[in-house]
């Protein structure tokens, strides 16, 4: 099913045929350079079916992105529930979280922008969902970046829970904004 359509992209279900080209990304170096780590074959493929599990459960989550113009598989952007009794222990959970992540191929486009802002209408058109966060390893400027064109502002930092002590990844700056 296809839930939001923007100028160059699609926001969708996820498909069979976004597996492998995902696998391919989260092990990419330079696409988990914000990340302790890539991910496993194993690993993206839970993610994938989790966040399509999530999509069908509570008709939002971490929607695949496909190109318009080629119909190619570029991504994934949405938003997901962070809970309490998640793995997470921060202060302002339960919280709504819109994320975004690219193959290299596709940065420096904007697409993660027009993809976020899609998001961001969509749920003001189809959730009641009114406040969105956003974290990022204080690192990383170019999702900073995105998550400032959208709109969002800088409320506060912190440490990772799930990244260990010491990492140069620990530090996280957390966004917020209001819908």
């Amino acid at each position: 099913m296809k839930y939001i359509k923007t100028k160059r992209l699609i926001l969708r279900d996820w498909q069979d045929s976004d597996i492998h080209p995902f696998i391919k990304m989260n092990q990419d170096p330079d696409v988990r350079r914000y990340f302790p780590s890539k991910l496993s074959e194993e690993d993206s493929k839970n993610f994938v079916r989790e966040a399509q599990k999530d999509i069908e459960d509570r008709g939002f989550g971490l929607f695949a992105i496909e190109r318009r113009d080629n119909g190619a598989f570029i991504g994934f952007a949405g938003m997901q529930v962070l809970e309490e009794n998640g793995p997470f222990r921060l202060e302002f959970l339960p919280c709504i979280e819109i994320g975004w992540r690219l193959s290299k191929r596709n940065w420096n486009q904007g697409f993660a922008t027009e993809a976020a802002l899609g998001v961001l209408k969509f749920s003001e058109r189809h959730t009641d969902i009114k406040e969105i966060y956003a974290l990022a390893a204080q690192k990383n400027r170019p999702s900073i970046n995105v998550m400032e064109k959208i709109g969002m502002k800088k409320i506060g930092e912190i440490s990772h829970p799930l990244v260990e002590d010491g990492h140069s990844l620990k530090p996280h700056i957390v966004y917020k904004m209001t819908i």
